[in-house]
């Protein structure tokens, strides 16, 4: 499930940057902050997936 939170965040980051830029392209203010916060968020959630990632992968037994 990881992976797929993975990707899927960092496809939103894409299309919140994708937004952003538009919206500066476009002139359109409201586009410009949507897109920030999207990637914003994106990102947010990315580094929760690492942080989470990192707790779980101590708990799991070691090969010999």
């Amino acid at each position: 499930m990881s992976e797929q939170n993975r990707a899927g965040n960092k496809a939103d980051e894409y299309k919140g940057k994708a937004k952003e830029t538009l919206g500066k392209a476009t002139g359109n203010e409201q586009w410009q902050a949507e897109g920030k916060t999207e990637k914003t968020t994106s990102k947010l959630k990315q580094a929760g997936e690492k942080a989470k990632d990192a707790l779980t992968s101590d708990k799991k037994p070691k090969a010999p």
